[in-house]
């Protein structure tokens, strides 16, 4: 008998800056693409991130995975090194990689997955704002 699978959800919440640029466009055509998102100042968003694990239901424990081990792994590999930076100057991954929503939840995702034992499905869920928000992978 195939053990059912189970989602477990982590939600946390980090602060940071950043500035949609691309470095082989003019400075007129970042503005065109990118809008306020472009402000050479930067500027910020309350990010709020969840974090999908899926797996089977351990018969010992009856968890998927411990909360707190999700809660640690999260803190360490994320908001340890997201919350209160500028994106762009303070975020290795960002040096040559635009920082648009897309790719946090990119990056964000393959940090977890690096850490995160091979038997668990990953999804990441990233909201920018209240409205505008994306998962990765899609699927």
């Amino acid at each position: 008998m195939e053990l059912p699978r189970v989602s477990v959800f982590r939600k946390e919440h980090f602060n940071a800056a950043h500035r949609l640029y691309n470095t082989n466009w003019s400075d007129e055509k970042n503005q065109e693409v990118f809008g306020l998102c472009n402000n050479p100042n930067f500027h910020g968003h309350n990010y709020e991130l969840i974090v999908q694990i899926t797996g089977t239901i351990n018969p010992e424990t009856g968890y998927v995975i411990d909360m707190k081990e999700v809660s640690q792994l999260v803190q360490k590999e994320i908001i340890q090194k997201f919350d209160h930076k500028n994106l762009n100057l303070d975020v290795p991954e960002f040096a040559n990689l635009n920082p648009t929503a897309e790719n946090i939840a990119l990056v964000i995702y393959q940090k977890m997955r690096a850490v995160l034992a091979t038997n668990f499905d990953l999804k990441i869920r990233l909201y920018e704002t209240e409205r505008n928000f994306v998962e990765f992978p899609a699927h």
